[in-house]
């Protein structure tokens, strides 16, 4: 294992050093597989009155799902005996960054996606401000890497 470990540290050593441009190949720099410019690091400024208010409303709402840290169901990614998957990590170690504010918005709003997982719909429940927050909260915790490349390649790409 740590002979992996080691492999992989160096590998990425190698590749932050490299200038290389044009395809991804194995020596590809963490910003190459992200799609972003290192130049250009995006800076999360989140009020933190209303990270506080999305944690508070995502431990009373979504934690009996989701997990209290947005931690996800263990073995999430196996379908259950209904062929439905199981609620996944909101944490940035899924694949909720997949997805735009406005897509991730609308499956609180209206649950889903549809047939692959029993999200409920929010609607008529929760506040557009209190899913904003909820949002706010759980994009908090995904680690800078997660981040920037959600926000640079989902978030903001062209419409």
């Amino acid at each position: 294992m740590s002979v992996r470990i080691t492999a992989l540290v160096s590998l990425l050593l190698t590749a932050a050093c490299s200038e290389q441009t044009g395809p991804l190949t194995a020596g590809s720099t963490l910003d190459q597989i992200l799609g972003r410019n290192s130049a250009e690091q995006i800076v999360r400024n989140f009020d933190p009155e209303q990270m506080a208010r999305g944690q508070a409303l995502f431990r009373k709402n979504c934690a009996v799902c989701h997990g209290r840290n947005a931690e996800g169901t263990p073995d999430w990614r196996k379908p259950l005996e209904n062929g439905r998957y199981p609620p996944p990590p909101l944490n940035g170690t899924a694949h909720a960054w997949h997805h735009s504010t406005e897509e991730l918005k609308n499956f609180i709003l209206n649950g889903g996606p549809p047939g692959e997982g029993r999200m409920p719909g929010w609607a008529g429940i929760l506040k557009d401000q209190e899913i904003d927050d909820i949002l706010v909260w759980i994009k908090s915790l995904w680690p800078d890497e997660v981040y920037q490349g959600w926000y640079t390649r989902i978030e903001n790409r062209p419409k």
